[in-house]
């Protein structure tokens, strides 16, 4: 078993401390050992091998106690890791060896490489036609981004099919480092799915953040090739992969705006308009009487307007108007 531990990446002295705290179940901080507590080993427990242990999420530590992980989850959290450092020294050798260069090269043999590093070469601006074209233009930008990538999804709702092609290239770019930042539409705030999606990607780096203003679609990489498309309103057409500098430096600073623009996303904490709350929104807009509003919705005017008053108290709004104009900013009209 020792031997499958050190195969994992754990150094002998991780591995006696971490079976220590197994046998005794906890251990006190780094200020050293209670007295009431049976030592790890003879002397004071080896600090900088106890921060070890919580760096590599073998251990926890709560009110200076500072205890070992299940087992289960310390060997997940190793091959985690062993498998990181494998495919960052596996992307690394392709890299260094060109190798998605030169398979691209079979598909697109009269060409310009997409690669962001080779500004100079090919055409400043490329016509990419039909969304196959420019999922290959995204593998390959990604693919060698080394800094950080912009991106936004105006419409706010990212269809599963999408996520499931974005996710593995956002997780690698996480993986690598490369910052990611991500602006979207208010609609996510209506769409459980991409917001599960968005808050996933938090968890690993993304810094993400909700427009409730109109946005462009872009996608930058590095701040050397950018894509846009070649019609807004119909991205199925394809897009325009752009390396010429001072247009990229543009774009960049049409993210930058819409950036400073938008709200940070939620937490999973901060409650959303339940259905009916939407509903009532709605008839703020759409009915002159609350007899009305009421009987769109089949309920009683005074259910009705018990339903507003603890909306209006939520929104800590003194009246309708002021209702509607906070629900708004919080794109809960969306």
């Amino acid at each position: 078993m020792g031997n499958l531990l050190a195969f994992l990446g754990m150094t002998e002295d991780e591995e006696r401390v971490y079976r220590a705290l197994l046998r005794r179940g906890s251990s006190s901080s780094v200020s050293g050992p209670n007295a009431d507590e049976e030592p790890l080993e003879a002397g004071e427990p080896d600090r900088e091998t106890m921060e070890r242990l919580l760096v590599l999420g073998l251990a926890t530590r709560a009110n200076e106690v500072t205890r070992a992980v299940p087992p289960p989850r310390a060997v997940d959290a190793l091959i985690d890791r062993r498998l990181q450092a494998l495919r960052d020294e596996l992307e690394s050798e392709a890299d260094r060896r060109s190798v998605i260069e030169t398979l691209f090269l079979e598909c697109w043999p009269a060409g310009p490489s997409a690669r962001t590093g080779d500004v100079g070469g090919g055409q400043a601006i490329t016509p990419l036609h039909g969304i196959e074209a420019v999922r290959g233009a995204i593998d390959e930008l990604t693919f060698f981004a080394r800094t950080e990538d912009l991106t936004t999804e105006p419409a706010g709702i990212i269809t599963p099919e999408s996520i499931a092609v974005s996710r593995p290239i956002n997780m690698r770019l996480l993986r690598r480092g490369v910052r990611l930042r991500m602006i979207v539409g208010a609609a996510i705030l209506q769409d459980e799915v991409t917001l599960t999606y968005m808050r996933e990607l938090v968890s690993h780096g993304t810094e993400v953040r909700v427009s409730h203003q109109p946005i462009e679609k872009v996608i930058i990489v590095d701040r050397s090739a950018a894509l846009t498309p070649i019609d807004p309103a119909h991205t199925a057409l394809g897009a325009l992969l752009v390396r010429e500098p001072g247009l990229v430096t543009t774009l960049v600073t049409l993210f930058e705006r819409m950036w400073g623009a938008a709200e940070e996303l939620p937490h999973e904490d901060v409650d959303l308009p339940s259905d009916t709350e939407r509903e009532i929104l709605a008839m703020l807009r759409e009915a002159d009487k609350d007899e009305t509003a009421a009987r769109r919705l089949g309920m009683s005017v005074r259910t009705y307007r018990k339903h507003l008053a603890a909306l209006m108290r939520r929104l800590d709004a003194t009246n309708r108007v002021e209702a509607a104009l906070i629900a708004h900013e919080k794109g809960w009209l969306n």
